[in-house]
């Protein structure tokens, strides 16, 4: 483990000046808690206080509290090629009583990466992660080094949701008989639950919830409990979706946007027995990070989506039915958003990778 003792340098222990933006719910104040982070990718905030930061290379930042900062010892190997790495970090909400942390992360199986996710528990001094293992990896890796899609979300039933992308290899995100494309559900053990729309079905992967997905990089729970996405499209056509089990979202057959080439992407924009999209941009902004916000705050926004823009450095703001873009929160600060998240007391957080830094917004 290397540690490094160095205060935070705002909002944990050692609270900082901000920055004023301007936004629809009147001025909020941006406050920079962490800088010098490298290819930060998620956030997960701890009961104590902590936070838990992913770096893609394969580190995980732990922001103490009492204002120390700290490399975790025990993290897993990963494949830190192209866009595969550490990704994704999940608290559960038994953490106080278990003390587990959920990542997401590219593996090697079969000799090439895949998406892959895994548990430790957090040592009650927080430096560790104790007895770390791989509950459970994608059917089909693929030496292609993007699309690992990597969100994790914990069901309002405990069960997980991770998402995964095509691998690159877009006919198979219509195939029910590996992972690629898809949005998988299982236990906190690593099995397939048995009320998965396939489970004990021949000829698909039991662990499958949804599929026909390109790349998604965000995932939340709206306040009702239903799970939302936000994936990447191809030139054009990044969308929002609302899941639905057993439900087949298209990618590569229909799609709102074009091959980087410029030609046409399957059949159109709509087939029967494919879901529609909640919302799609065009030009792609290139989502990432997604939060369904409480209204804690700001009541105003209760309910909104918010995504994290890697392509135009902005938080989107989604309301409405249908459901629309009505708002980008955009500052200096906002220049690549990876990750957008709620914390306890209803502050935004998220991360930016141009600036490497974690930031905090409140009122």
């Amino acid at each position: 483990m290397s540690l490094r003792a160095v205060a935070i340098s705002a909002c944990l222990a050692f609270p900082g000046l901000g920055v004023a933006m301007e936004t629809s719910a009147g001025k909020v104040t941006v406050t920079k808690v962490a800088g010098a982070l490298k290819q930060p990718w998620a956030i997960g905030h701890l009961p104590d206080g902590g936070i838990l930061i992913t770096e893609r290379a394969g580190k995980i930042v732990h922001l103490m509290a009492d204002g120390t900062r700290l490399d975790l010892g025990g993290v897993p190997r990963v494949v830190n090629k192209g866009q595969g790495g550490l990704l994704d970090v999940m608290i559960p909400r038994d953490f106080s009583k278990s003390r587990q942390v959920y990542l997401s992360y590219a593996s090697v199986k079969d000799g090439v990466p895949g998406t892959a996710l895994g548990v430790g528990k957090l040592s009650a001094d927080g430096t560790q992660l104790k007895g770390f293992k791989k509950l459970w990896q994608m059917a089909t890796p693929s030496n292609a080094a993007k699309h690992f899609g990597s969100r994790i979300v914990e069901a309002k039933d405990g069960t997980l949701f991770l998402t995964i992308g095509d691998r690159g290899d877009r006919p198979e995100a219509q195939n029910l008989r590996n992972h690629n494309g898809a949005i998988v559900r299982i236990t906190r053990t690593g099995t397939p639950p048995t009320d998965n729309p396939w489970a004990g079905r021949a000829g698909a992967e039991p662990e499958i919830y949804s599929y026909g997905h390109r790349n998604p990089q965000g995932a939340a729970l709206d306040l009702n409990g239903n799970l939302w996405i936000a994936e990447h499209g191809a030139k054009g056509g990044d969308e929002v979706n609302k899941i639905k089990p057993g439900a087949n979202y298209g990618w590569p057959v229909i799609s709102y946007g074009r091959h980087y080439s410029g030609f046409k992407i399957g059949e159109g924009t709509s087939k029967q027995g494919m879901e529609q999209p909640e919302h799609y941009w065009d030009p792609s902004m290139a989502p990432s990070g997604m939060m369904i916000y409480s209204g804690k705050l700001w009541p105003e926004w209760k309910g909104d989506i918010f995504v994290g823009s890697l392509k135009f450095d902005y938080i989107s703001r989604l309301d409405g039915a249908p459901l629309t873009e009505v708002e980008q929160l955009k500052s200096k600060q906002t220049a690549r958003v990876r990750d957008v998240v709620e914390g306890p007391d209803g502050a935004i957080w998220f991360l930016s990778v141009d600036s490497d830094a974690l930031y905090r917004i409140t009122p």
